[in-house]
């Protein structure tokens, strides 16, 4: 799909940095599209339970499961079935067996929307609302692959192989690219025993060859290898 608006934030103009700009390369590959597209920004789909469920999840912070009818909070905190059930169209309970047992009911994970003052923990090799908080805060879906990427540190120029099972999976299972680039600068400094015993707090502005692009120094500080 195409970008809808131009970048409009430092995060933006970065995340969304050509290949050749982050590569060093000496010029820009001529055969470039002049207007570039968006890859792989297409949720995991659910089925038509799930999907139900996520479209009654409230648009609001903290909203997950619990917001669903037919259950019964107690004053531990712990959740059960209230009385009275109301059924979803299938015959189906609004709320399944596991969402009620995860962490003994005391769980507010399963179909947790995020919120965007949040900070999203950790990435999975599966988007699976059942026992994470995944979905989108204003929108009735999971996270897209490429939002999963982007969270991870992934350039929007990078793609990925397979089925979008496997993609998940290898967005979720790879280190996140900032802490990848300054592992790599750290281990170049120790091969060239130019590395002393202090911390690394800050990469080099161009480090990794990136000509156009400023690496945006909050992402990597604090960085202890």
């Amino acid at each position: 799909m195409s970008y809808k608006n131009s970048p409009e934030t430092k995060f933006q103009k970065y995340i969304r940095a050509a290949k050749c700009d982050m590569t060093g390369s000496s010029s820009r590959n001529t055969s470039m599209p002049k207007n570039p597209v968006l890859y792989d920004h297409l949720p995991y789909p659910l089925h038509d339970d799930d999907y139900i469920r996520v479209c009654n999840i409230p648009k609001r912070k903290g909203a997950n499961f619990r917001d669903l009818p037919g259950i019964v909070i107690g004053a531990d905190n712990v959740v059960q079935r209230a009385k009275e059930q109301c059924l979803m169209p299938s015959g189906k309970p609004w709320v399944p067996d596991y969402a009620l047992n995860f962490r003994d009911g005391r769980s507010t994970k399963p179909f947790g929307r995020l919120w965007w003052d949040e900070t999203v923990p950790t990435v999975f090799c599966f988007p699976d609302p059942h026992m994470r908080a995944i979905l989108h805060p204003e929108q009735d879906r999971l996270l897209t692959l490429r939002e999963c990427a982007r969270l991870q540190g992934f350039h929007d120029h990078y793609k990925f192989c397979g089925k979008l099972k496997e993609r998940y999976s290898q967005v979720g299972n790879a280190v996140a690219v900032s802490v990848s680039r300054a592992l790599g600068f750290s281990l170049g400094m120790a091969v060239k025993k130019l590395s002393g015993d202090e911390h690394l707090m800050t990469l080099p502005p161009k480090f990794s060859h990136s000509t156009t692009v400023q690496v945006k120094n909050s992402l990597l500080k604090k960085f202890k290898p």
